[in-house]
């Protein structure tokens, strides 16, 4: 876990410190035909690609680009997802019922398909209209888990006790039921975070994502789609950022989930000695 959460430190403080790190202007296109597609050299350890662009300091862009999206579309995510779950789980009945029936209507179609057609519809989006679209489509799945983690924290005999005992739902939900779910919440996130990277960085490839000039991981890779044998260094580059902090992020996630699980099955034996 030390080595992945220190790739993601990395990647992270690499996409903060872009305009100090980065040596080349990632917009910049010199006109001199001798710059354009050169593998990596000295000048440029990562080349250059056929606009004669600077590929590591496209990267070095592109990491504030496409981690920033992929952050901020899951905090959407998961705010939605925690409050449709937690609400569904806590209130039960027709509510339940409600919210259920509207995770299975979203969960019912993939969500590549439904990213497909939703940009196909609009067109190209500017970058918090990807960040919209993919915080929108994305919240499901953490919605279910959540719920299923409240309804069996409301049925542990310590929040029993506390609302028999007249404690208003609201304070039972933020005292006991809320710190519950923390965990499950960053499990999740660390989910959704490796899900929505790939997905970003395939909309961008496909010119629905991110647009050029701005650099983000897929359409770094996008500009040497026709050619990739030839100019390889473009794919290789932006495709190791991707896998790499993707490993990082599951990896992370992992050991968060089986740390949770220890720690709560010890909670629950502290609190609930009799179940």
């Amino acid at each position: 876990m030390k080595l992945a959460a220190a790739v993601l430190l990395i990647f992270t403080l690499v996409a903060f410190a872009a305009p100090a790190i980065a040596p080349y202007d990632p917009r910049a296109t010199p006109q001199s035909e001798t710059q354009k597609n050169l593998a990596p050299t000295a000048s440029h350890p990562f080349g250059t690609d056929q606009f004669s662009r600077d590929v590591l300091s496209r990267v070095i862009y592109g990491a504030r680009v496409s981690l920033g999206v992929a952050t901020l579309a899951v905090l959407l995510a998961l705010t939605l997802g925690a409050a449709v779950g937690s609400l569904a789980g806590y209130a039960g009945g027709w509510t339940d019922s409600i919210c259920m029936r509207l995770v299975d209507a979203m969960l019912s179609v993939p969500r590549v398909l439904l990213l497909l057609v939703l940009v196909a519809t609009t067109g190209p989006l500017t970058v918090p209209g990807i960040i919209l679209l993919l915080g929108l489509t994305g919240w499901a799945t953490t919605s279910r888990l959540i719920r299923a983690e409240v309804r069996q924290l409301k049925e542990r005999d310590f929040v029993l006790a506390s609302r028999a005992t007249g404690t208003p739902e609201w304070r039972v939900f933020v005292t006991h039921v809320l710190p519950g779910i923390i965990p499950q919440i960053l499990v999740s996130a660390t989910i959704a975070l490796a899900t929505v990277i790939p997905l970003e960085a395939g909309l961008s490839f496909l010119g629905l994502g991110v647009q050029p000039p701005t650099a983000s991981w897929g359409n770094i890779i996008s500009d040497a789609a026709e050619r990739p044998g030839d100019a390889w260094w473009v794919v290789l580059f932006p495709g190791l950022a991707i896998v790499c902090t993707v490993l990082a992020v599951n990896t992370i996630g992992e050991r968060l989930r089986i740390q949770f699980d220890a720690r709560s099955a010890a909670r629950t034996a502290r609190r609930d000695p009799i179940s």
